[in-house]
């Protein structure tokens, strides 16, 4: 743990983890608080899963373009324009009276409009720390982002359950609008400018790291959104049992990332936190009690951070700083699809076979995250021994003598 007191003690590190946690905040309460308020209005858990995907649909769309639009109109003009929108369709949400096109429609203009957070300080990062820091720091905030997870979850269910629905969906936009102007004033935002990419829009994805970050990443939240799912679908409305659940799951995540955070990064390490996640949601999977699920989730949550935390390692690895913020725009896109096929297919299963029908589905995703890693270890970088800094963008020519 001695690593991660010297990274918090790295001047700005604290305060930029800090408030892009309290920005991202509202990532653990707005899927939720969606669900549990179109859910009631409708009736329908596979109407809101509808909402959940199109929400999630706009992200995935936006994730590249806007992450892209940083190096071109520099962060904080992008996430500026973001925040007003975003915060706008989150409020219209929970206060309109909407049919389900209605709020799909916004959902969409909301998960277009959410801001580039995460690309952001992804880029940051790596100018913020030495290279022997770096995979730490990814390690500590993928960690430290379960937080969200934790509390998030907890504070809607309990606002949305014992308050209101409404009252769970206004909590995340204060969330929502305090953090983004936390962030977008932070310094460090000031210090770092990521150059203008020289090549196509798109061109990125094609680096096979960044493609498997990016499948890989797809198949683990989207069994992380099926489980979310599947688990306020066995609670229901009536108790904080769903909230205390999920939090128990992020607990897991968080306490695997921090303990996982120095095992040195291999073409395997992937595909071997990945089965961790997998073992978990298909134990949890037989039996629909609190206990239960309390336990094999913990387990499956032990895999996450660090599964999230190499993923993030092998795109830094692998890209030129130039790309750094398209690239984690693309993998959050495939995480973002991830969620809304999830979300989406989870919702379904539960209405026509029941809670466990969400935790079947999430096995089977999670299972094919094994399989896509496994596949793709030929192509995973070897980062035991290296640094995961990017690429440069202009490098030393070596001379030959004449």
């Amino acid at each position: 743990m001695g690593s991660y007191s010297e990274l918090l003690k790295t001047p700005g590190v604290a305060r930029i983890i800090a408030a892009q946690l309290t920005a991202r905040f509202p990532g653990g309460m707005l899927s939720l608080a969606f669900l549990l308020h179109v859910e009631q209005q409708t009736g329908s858990y596979g109407s809101a899963g509808l909402v959940l995907a199109a929400t999630s649909i706009g992200q995935a769309v936006a994730g590249p373009l806007t992450s892209r639009l940083m190096g071109r109109f520099g962060m904080r003009p992008v996430l500026i324009i973001t925040l007003i929108v975003c915060a706008g369709s989150v409020v219209a949400i929970g206060v309109l009276p909407l049919t389900v096109p209605l709020y799909m429609a916004i959902g969409l203009v909301c998960g277009l409009s959410t801001p580039p957070v995460q690309p952001a300080v992804r880029t940051i990062y790596p100018k913020m720390v030495n290279s022997r820091q770096l995979t730490p720091l990814f390690s500590l905030d993928a960690s430290a982002q379960e937080i969200i997870w934790v509390v998030g979850p907890v504070v809607t269910t309990f606002v949305s359950t014992q308050i209101g629905t409404v009252w769970g969906i206004l909590l995340a936009a204060v969330m929502m609008v305090g953090g983004g102007i936390w962030f977008i004033t932070s310094p460090e935002l000031g210090r770092v400018r990521i150059p203008r990419s020289k090549r196509r829009f798109g061109v990125v994805l094609a680096r096979p790291a960044v493609l498997l970050a990016t499948v890989v990443g797809f198949l683990l939240i989207g069994a992380c959104a099926a489980i979310e799912a599947g688990v306020v679908a066995v609670f229901g409305h009536g108790g904080a049992e769903a909230g205390l659940v999920l939090a128990i799951f992020s607990i897991g995540s968080l306490a695997g990332g921090l303990f996982l955070g120095h095992v040195p990064i291999s073409p395997w390490s992937t595909a071997r936190r990945m089965l961790i996640v997998f073992a978990g949601t298909a134990l949890a999977a037989f039996v629909m009690d609190f206990w239960w699920l309390s336990l094999t989730l913990l387990i499956a949550g032990i895999g996450i951070a660090p599964a999230l935390a190499v993923l993030f390692a092998i795109v830094s690895a692998s890209v030129k700083f130039s790309d750094t913020a398209e690239a984690y725009g693309w993998v959050g896109t495939g995480q973002l699809i991830g969620a809304a096929l999830g979300s989406a297919l989870a919702g379904f299963l539960i209405d026509g076979y029941g809670a466990q029908g969400a935790f079947i589905a999430a096995t089977g995703l999670a299972l094919l995250g094994v399989v896509a890693a496994s596949i793709g270890r030929p192509w995973h970088p070897d980062l035991r021994g290296r640094d995961a800094s990017p690429i440069p963008d202009t490098e030393p020519v070596p001379l030959t003598p004449s």
